[in-house]
């Protein structure tokens, strides 16, 4: 029984232990959110399972609406069916896969690093292998079959990005920019007219094309530079320099346009623009490049 002459207890010290509560065991589980890929994770993690996000970093957003692609941390791991992928280094990010059993990825050939002895290798059987050795696009895609390691890497500095892709959604790359994507997901390619032959001439520029049917997959890209991404409202479109494009989703309609600008007497010259159309995701990098079958 308490003294009414007693004064009330004093509230606790900041940071000193509390007395131990009871939990209820039918409350919901609260679980963190990625603000990347939007992927649910345990109450306590400081890294998104899925793509590696630190969730303890607030998102990075321009005024424009452009944020800023996670910098994933080194040595964080990353997870995807029976496999995980472990992200070392930073100026030229390496991945590291860990491939379970009955899982494999695809690449381009000349991105492997090293391998175990044990890591078996095929290829992906692909259409159109003339028309992309014509183009300068690699006709052979690599596979890595589980288990064993593989490691991979671009020749560049830039940054990894990671990309879940979920049940239905497709995503365009820029060719020569995926590092390696896992086997659930579609594999393609397609050209947008017009790119080469405003740039050099030519018959187009290519995009590899990266459909998720019934089940998610994942999908790595190397940025040159710094990447970052928007989000389009539907009609809503930028103007994007071809060499900064790296990826965008399906429903992004891209078309070419030439702004000419003119100097009076010594004439003039033009800019060559792509233009995107919403709805979607946009990516770029913040270094320009431009191949040789752009």
């Amino acid at each position: 029984m308490t003294d009414p002459h007693l004064p009330p207890p004093l509230p606790p010290m900041p940071g000193a232990p509390q007395a131990h509560r009871a939990v209820d065991p039918g409350a919901p589980l609260i679980r963190l959110q990625c603000q990347w890929c939007q992927s649910m994770n345990e109450p306590g993690a400081l890294a998104c399972r899925t793509c590696g996000a630190p969730l303890d970093v607030k998102d990075m957003v321009s005024d424009s609406g452009w944020r800023e692609a996670p910098r994933i941390k080194d040595m964080t791991e990353i997870h995807f069916g029976a496999s995980t992928c472990q992200v070392e280094g930073e100026i030229v990010p390496v991945a590291e896969i860990n491939l379970g059993q009955g899982d494999s990825v695809f690449f381009e050939h000349h991105v492997l690093l090293w391998k175990d002895d044990t890591t078996a290798m095929s290829v992906l059987p692909l259409t159109g292998g003339v028309k992309r050795a014509l183009a300068g696009m690699p006709f052979i895609i690599s596979v890595a079959h589980g288990p064993g390691r593989v490691a991979f890497s671009r020749d560049a500095t830039g940054e990894l990005v990671v990309l879940p892709l979920h049940p239905g959604q497709e995503l365009d790359v820029r060719e020569h920019a995926f590092l390696l994507c896992s086997h659930t997901v579609q594999y393609t390619f397609l050209r947008i007219k017009g790119l080469r032959n405003i740039l050099f001439g030519g018959n187009g520029m290519f995009m590899d094309r990266f459909i998720a049917s019934g089940t998610q997959g994942l999908l790595l890209l190397h940025g040159y530079g710094n990447v970052f991404e928007r989000t389009l409202r539907p009609g809503e479109s930028i103007q994007v320099e071809p060499g900064a494009f790296l990826y965008k989703d399906a429903s992004v309609t891209m078309d070419v346009e030439s702004i000419k600008l003119t100097s009076g007497l010594f004439g003039g010259t033009s800019m060559n623009l792509a233009r995107m159309t919403g709805p979607g995701r946009v990516g770029i990098q913040s270094m320009y490049v431009h191949h040789s079958t752009e």
